[in-house]
């Protein structure tokens, strides 16, 4: 069985303007200027791994621009840095300690337990491939090769599922195409008149979202959006004017 999407102009416009409202948002001209360009820097282990770390934190946690998350992200010296992980004797403990020490953040020790088993087994070999699929998105490539990276860090990495591995490559400033969708934007879907009534609870299944995400992909094409910048769209929408230059991560 087969849906039929059917875009209006109506539809089209909605978006456009949603898109013109947002347009001089901080996420969103961040997200232009570093998703979009032309050439992305390399993936290092040092970048990589915060970046796993914060999006880690991020799953069934508020991640606005003045939560816990964001306060323990934005926190100098980077409390779990890979310098500061890589000299711990007890790398499960000690990311367990510092989260409890931010307060705030939920599920503490699992995400200790999850981000300690990703640790060992990046340095137990997986660095190089990890690095390699994540540099294979330094130049503009088409949407499958996005999901196939995104796809590989799902598979790979505890704790990472659909939402989880797009988050990262997205906070990497790697993806156009792939999104990591969550109740805001599933909401956003909902309001706008998605096809069928979504569910965020729904997200952890790769199938059903493969599905809203191949909706969000023809919706955008229609309206000549990247989803990349749809999304951010979205966020600055629901966060209203808390993101800035400085606040980002």
């Amino acid at each position: 069985m087969d849906i039929l999407w059917k875009i209006g102009a109506a539809d089209v416009a909605r978006v456009r303007e949603l898109i013109g409202q947002q347009r001089e948002n901080a996420l969103v001209c961040v997200r232009r200027s570093r998703n979009l360009a032309k050439f992305k820097p390399p993936v290092r282990r040092k970048r990589f791994w915060k970046q796993m770390v914060c999006m880690r934190l991020t799953t069934q946690q508020l991640s606005g621009p003045n939560g816990h998350v964001a306060r323990f992200v934005r926190t100098k010296p980077f409390p779990l840095s890979y310098e500061a992980v890589c000299m711990a004797r007890d790398v499960e403990r000690f990311i367990g300690r510092a989260l409890r020490k931010s307060g705030g953040i939920r599920f503490g020790d699992k995400i200790a337990e999850e981000l300690a088993w990703n640790f060992h087994r990046l340095q137990d070999g997986e660095w190089d491939r990890a690095i390699k699929q994540c540099n294979r998105l330094m130049r503009r490539v088409p949407r499958g090769v996005e999901k196939e990276v995104a796809e590989y860090i799902q598979d790979t990495f505890m704790g990472f599922g659909p939402k989880q591995s797009r988050n990262v490559l997205q906070a990497l400033y790697l993806t156009r195409y792939e999104i990591p969708i969550d109740s805001r934007v599933t909401d956003w879907l909902n309001e706008f008149g998605f096809p069928v009534r979504l569910s965020a609870g729904a997200l952890g299944d790769s199938n059903y979202y493969n599905f809203v995400s191949d909706g969000i992909q023809i919706l955008c094409a229609k309206c000549k959006v990247f989803p990349c910048i749809l999304d951010a769209a979205i966020f600055a929408l629901k966060d209203g004017d808390g993101w800035t230059p400085r606040n980002l991560y």
